[in-house]
């Protein structure tokens, strides 16, 4: 129970400061790209530190707990993505403009696939361009939005043996260092 509410509570605070950063750009002048570019930091940071220092750590090197997709029936940790999953839906909750997921073109959940054309063509870019982000617009809607791609790539052990044994895994031949997805980041823009 401890867990869960902790898990809660740190997401509500990522989202909070998200949020905040969002506001305060448009604010300030800050260009879509420039704001897209310091949210991305932020998550990247959580995510990195999230899959390292407690993932990775307590399941593959200390082996004092696993991570599941059944989490709370297994009394597991999370996995990374759905910690990243869980926090974008805290985020969604206080309506800040602008939005995030993870998506990939070998997604585990079916969920997790490119649902329009932008984020397709993103999701191929950032795999072939390492080190390279992806930017454009799209129209969804009668709204206007300046789309983000960032890759997501295996940082930890706990990634690639994740995603290579899972039953569902469209790709099995992940290793350290391959793009997985990306982080697919969305602000309104006038127009």
């Amino acid at each position: 129970m401890k867990r869960s509410a902790h898990l809660k509570a740190s997401s509500l605070a990522i989202g909070a400061v998200l949020a905040a950063a969002a506001c305060s750009a448009q604010a300030s002048g800050i260009s879509p790209k420039e704001m897209a570019d310091a949210l991305h930091a932020v998550m990247a940071a959580d995510r990195t530190v999230y899959t390292r220092l407690i993932v990775n750590r307590l399941q593959n090197e200390e082996k004092v707990i696993k991570a599941s997709e059944h989490w709370k029936d297994d009394k597991a940790l999370v996995l990374p993505a759905q910690m990243f999953r869980f926090g974008a839906e805290e985020v969604a909750k206080s309506k800040p403009n602008f939005s995030y997921t993870l998506l990939s073109l070998w997604p585990l959940n079916k969920q997790n696939s490119a649902k329009t054309p932008v984020e397709k063509e993103g999701l191929d870019f950032v795999a072939k361009n390492p080190g390279k982000n992806f930017y454009k617009e799209e129209t969804l809607g009668k709204k206007t939005y300046f789309t983000a791609v960032y890759a997501d790539t295996a940082i930890a052990p706990a990634c690639v043996t994740c995603h290579n044994d899972h039953k569902d895994s469209p790709r099995t031949d992940f290793k350290i260092g391959d793009v997985m997805g990306g982080v697919v980041l969305r602000i309104p823009i006038s127009k």
